[in-house]
């Protein structure tokens, strides 16, 4: 198993590298909520992939779940984009987060970082308090953590297992929104993952495909509630990205090893390649474009 993905260096434009890993993957499963760093073929985060062109200088970002994949792909691109960088995690996924960190001190930007649960409302509060003291304020917010655990039969669906789903998808993204709005202002941004599944969700992703679903309608409304204080509101939807939600419960082992197939490009997408949809909703050259949501799905379309 290779440490770092190999790929030529990602800029603007770039032609996608044909030679990126697609399906058959090895079989493997981890417990929720895994480890990228133990995942064959590893993901591209953007470590030695992503070069920045200062878009975000000096400018202030939280990212939940920005341990590993997209969220990871999104911290290190703002950091190399020019931008402070706090990122929430379980702890559970303090390896991969401490991975994070090093590259964005690396940058020679501020790295902040702060394990727990976002279903815990308390925690979401403090967490933003004290990311917001440590950089000084905060511009951009990005919800990206979530919860993917598969499921074939709704019978089998136990009340717990829906509540995390609720409690990290919807909930989680409204309590730390409302914890983080004092801090921002004018100019500010705020970005939601959603997901493909929100427009066609799967028989075994019931309660993902709604919490995702709700991301979207969380994008549309927040977004004319702020639109007079200037502060934007998006969402991104991914579709099939190779990252350790996929192999930690959100897919059954045989699809996880076809994750992409059935798209036009034939492969799931790197974290990397979405990150320059997060770093162009979080600069001001996006200053005309909030309450939308933009689709990266491979060619499949939304």
């Amino acid at each position: 198993m290779s440490d770092t993905p190999i790929r030529a260096p990602f800029r603007s434009g770039a032609i996608i590298d044909p030679s990126l890993p697609a399906p058959d993957f090895p079989a493997q499963e981890q417990a929720f909520p895994g480890l990228a760093r133990k995942m064959d073929p590893r993901p591209d985060h953007g470590e030695t992939s992503y070069r920045g062109t200062g878009r975000l200088a000096g400018k202030r970002a939280l990212i939940t779940g920005g341990d590993s994949g997209i969220g990871a792909a999104a911290a290190i691109a703002f950091a190399r984009e020019g931008a402070d960088v706090a990122i929430t995690y379980l702890p559970d996924e303090q390896p991969d987060a401490d991975s994070i960190v090093a590259l964005i001190e690396a940058e020679g930007r501020k790295a902040v970082s702060i394990p727990g649960d976002l279903r815990d409302e308390g925690f979401c509060k403090e967490m933003v308090a004290s990311v917001a003291s440590q950089l000084g304020g905060l511009d951009i917010l990005v919800n990206n953590a979530g919860r993917q655990q598969f499921c074939e039969r709704l019978e089998d669906l136990s009340t717990e297992d829906f509540d995390a789903t609720m409690k990290t998808n919807i909930y989680a993204p409204f309590w730390v929104t409302r914890a983080a709005l004092p801090h921002m202002g004018p100019g500010g941004s705020i970005i939601i993952t959603s997901s493909v599944q929100a427009f066609s969700g799967s028989a075994h992703l019931f309660d993902y495909a709604q919490s995702k679903a709700a991301n979207v309608a969380f994008a549309q409304s927040l977004a004319k509630q702020l639109a007079p204080r200037a502060i934007r509101v998006n969402a991104v939807c991914p579709g099939p990205y190779w990252t350790a939600l996929q192999i930690s419960g959100g897919q059954p082992t045989d699809k996880a090893q076809e994750h992409g197939a059935s798209q036009p490009l034939g492969r799931p997408g790197q974290p990397v390649e979405i990150a320059p949809i997060y770093v162009l909703l979080a600069s001001d050259e996006a200053s005309y474009i909030t309450g939308e949501y933009f689709g990266s799905v491979g060619g499949g379309g939304l």
